[in-house]
């Protein structure tokens, strides 16, 4: 199981949308694939929750972790042989590893917590919440926001990922990732 959780070696510079639910990450993540005319890796999560929902009436469950993260995964290396220039990945396991420990009373899967953290990525995209909140089946949170946020850039500061905060309408984000990509894009060659 362990091999799933592993993040294949490519060519193409990673980048991770990361923050809390409804803070635009897919949005971005689609204009940023658009933009340099790549790949982005949606979020597994959303269509195998939803999926449960539909079925069950059921939401996240801690034994659901481990089969979203090998999804994850799977979704991530098999995209990443797509491209040599730059993947988009709308989340990681660190953001996996952060709703299991909000959610779980600070509890995460071992084998999780340690990919999590061995998987590297170029430049995380942190998503402010100034964003509207948009209802769905899976969102549940909208009253603990900022909360969210706060785990989210704590987990990001305790592991010192590089990182951008995000604020601002579309177009204002869609400006100041492209800037950070292009950086990034210039020093690989």
């Amino acid at each position: 199981m362990e091999e799933k959780l592993k993040q294949q070696p490519s060519d193409c510079i990673k980048v991770v949308l990361f923050g809390p639910e409804s803070t635009g990450k897919t949005t971005l993540s689609k204009q940023l694939a658009r933009h340099y005319n790549s790949v982005w890796t949606p979020e597994f999560a959303r269509e195998y929750l939803q999926d449960k929902w539909n079925d069950e009436r059921k939401t996240c469950e801690p034994k659901d972790l481990l089969p979203i993260a090998i999804g994850q995964m799977k979704l991530e290396n098999d995209l990443a042989l797509k491209t040599d220039s730059v993947l988009i990945c709308d989340t990681d396991l660190l953001e996996t590893k952060v709703y299991s420990e909000t959610y779980y009373s600070g509890v995460c899967d071992p084998n999780l917590e340690k990919y999590a953290l061995e998987n590297k990525y170029d430049v995380y995209f942190l998503t402010y919440i100034d964003t509207p909140w948009e209802a769905d089946d899976l969102r549940d949170k909208p009253e603990e926001r900022l909360s969210m946020f706060q785990a989210f850039q704590d987990t990001l500061i305790k592991y010192k990922r590089p990182y951008v905060l995000l604020k601002g309408d579309k177009k204002m984000r869609l400006e100041i990732a492209v800037k950070h990509i292009d950086e990034l894009l210039k020093r690989k060659k």
